[in-house]
């Protein structure tokens, strides 16, 4: 009798869709990525929700957005590296180019919580 191996459930799913996703509702930035390595155009947008993997950000849709660039959360100046995974008119969805910390995670949601978003 042959051994059958057992598929992973997660297997199939995108990694975006695997983690934990929690709703924060912040504002943001998306800091586009020039020439040198310079920081200086800065666009405002809404983040919606965050996993250790990534974040659901909206964005108005009549703005290009390039493939990678960072994010910085209101009142957390940590710039995030992001990868565009995809987009749907204003909902953007991106994934962060290293799994952020679990701490860093839980300070981010607790923060929202506690101003009340």
């Amino acid at each position: 009798m042959p051994l059958q191996a057992t598929p992973d459930a997660k297997q199939n799913i995108p990694p975006d869709r695997v983690y934990e996703k929690f709703t924060i509702d912040r504002p943001g930035k998306i800091i586009f990525v020039g020439r040198h390595l310079s920081t200086k155009t800065k666009l405002r947008c809404l983040i919606r929700n965050i996993s250790l993997y990534g974040a659901e950000i909206e964005v108005s849709p009549h703005v290009v957005l390039p493939d990678h660039f960072f994010l910085e959360i209101l009142g957390i100046h940590d710039e995030i590296g992001c990868t565009l995974i995809r987009r749907e008119a204003e909902k953007v969805t991106v994934g962060f180019n290293m799994l952020i910390n679990a701490e860093f995670l839980h300070h981010v949601v607790r923060l929202s919580f506690e101003l009340g978003q």
